[in-house]
């Protein structure tokens, strides 16, 4: 596609930056700084730049870059233009809308990778739109746009996820090792590979897998955090909890995390409610962190997934005070109409409540009848399982032998494993 710039220099700098923000590798922002500085009228640059500041969560700059490249984009050719706007609604939140623009910018110009990209991913505007179809959606979406892709290696990645996530394991599995080939230090094909394997069952796999990919991965890139996340979840699942808390105390955890707040918030409070359903006490002081965090992090609520793993912290460390307010303005927005995932997202904060008083009663009560519909809050199967395995442990805990097999007999596409204390 054709790039407004008269500038050799820009324009490849641009390449790079572009390559490096969808590789989740470090230098995105620089490179866009770079054919900004050959450039300084590069819209698509500015552009660019916007949506790396705002995937690092620095907003403000993020708004400001948004404002200079539309100002830039005002006289470029047509598909310029809305690729400024389009991702100019992303970085503005403005996910309804910048999902309808996307989708009819594609139908045209389906390979501008870099308005596709926002849409894919179990944390894009699909993946957040809170419909209980979103994962079916957004393979048709990849799946209409792979005749124009061929093998690139960003799209297989993002292919293969979307299958993954909805149980095309092995096929997930040859589009990844596909991409990998092709791109072996893209961060986002690592991911999506520990998740085949993850959904596999080949928990020692992913750790070996990890644990060498990670070798010469900075710690201050963007996917860090939560690969290391990966990590630990690998190791809950062969029985190695030394090294699933030397992975969260060094590279999950707050203060320690170099990721954006979506995951540390969403990966701290994942690993240490999976890490006490596998039978391994957690430290107080873990959970009055990732409250705090949570607390200072999202004060208001809005973004269903952190919501969700917010309730998840108040509930573990204690505070009924936070979790009484934060499950109240969920079901506020709810009938409002402002919480696109519905009512689940209060049942699941009322929920994690239950399990943390040891009302296992009245944990299985409600989460039972929702089980088929946390898929709206967001989020990948993986870290999903986390809703899963508490319901399996409440049935264990009250000696429902028949319902936790019925449980666990339901994943008839995913071999994923279940390290909770008891497991039948």
């Amino acid at each position: 596609m054709a790039v407004s710039t008269s500038s050799a220099a820009a324009r490849a700098a641009y390449v790079d930056g572009v390559d490096l923000l969808l590789a989740v590798w470090p230098g995105a922002e620089e490179a866009f700084g770079r054919a900004l500085a050959a450039d300084p009228r590069f819209a698509l640059a500015e552009a660019g730049r916007a949506r790396t500041l705002q995937l690092l969560a620095r907003m403000d700059e993020a708004r400001a870059a948004v404002t200079r490249a539309r100002e830039l984009a005002e006289s470029l050719p047509r598909r310029e233009r809305r690729h400024v706007e389009i991702l100019g609604l992303v970085v503005e939140g403005q996910g309804t809308a910048a999902l309808e623009a996307a989708q009819a910018h594609l139908h045209e110009f389906p390979r501008d990778a870099m308005v596709l990209a926002p849409c894919t991913g179990v944390f894009g505007l699909i993946g957040f739109s809170g419909r209980q179809g979103r994962e079916p959606e957004m393979l048709a979406l990849l799946d209409r746009m792979s005749t124009h892709y061929g093998d690139d290696w960003w799209f297989g990645m993002a292919h293969a996820f979307a299958q993954c996530e909805t149980g095309q394991r092995e096929t997930a599995r040859k589009t990844i090792d596909r991409s990998m080939a092709a791109h072996p230090r893209n961060a986002h094909g690592a991911h999506v590979r520990a998740h085949v394997l993850y959904e596999s069952g080949e928990d020692a796999a992913g750790l070996a897998y990890l644990d060498e990919w990670l070798r010469d991965y900075p710690a201050g890139a963007q996917l860090h955090c939560h690969l290391t996340w990966h990590v630990a979840i690998f190791s809950l699942g062969v029985g190695r909890l030394d090294r699933a808390w030397q992975a969260y105390t060094s590279g999950v955890a707050p203060g320690v995390s170099w990721g954006p707040p979506v995951n540390t918030l969403t990966d701290s409070a994942s690993f240490l409610w999976r890490a006490e359903l596998a039978g391994a006490p957690v430290d107080a002081s873990h959970w009055s962190a990732v409250r705090d965090y949570a607390a200072r992090t999202f004060p208001t609520p809005g973004v269903i997934f952190c919501d969700v793993h917010a309730a998840v912290a108040h509930a573990a460390s204690g505070d009924t005070v936070a979790l009484e307010g934060l499950t109240q303005a969920l079901r506020e927005a709810d009938h409002a109409g402002r919480l696109a995932a519905g009512p689940v997202v209060p049942a699941l904060a009322d929920a994690f409540g239950a399990f943390a008083r040891g009302n296992w009663e009245a944990t299985i009560a409600i989460l039972a009848p929702v089980l088929d519909q946390h898929v709206r809050i967001g989020g990948s199967r993986a870290q999903r399982d986390l809703v899963e395995l508490t319901l399996l442990a409440a049935y264990l805990q009250t000696g429902r032998a028949d319902e936790a097999r019925a449980l666990l007999a339901r994943r008839h596409d995913r071999r994923p494993s279940s390290p909770v204390a008891g497991t039948l």
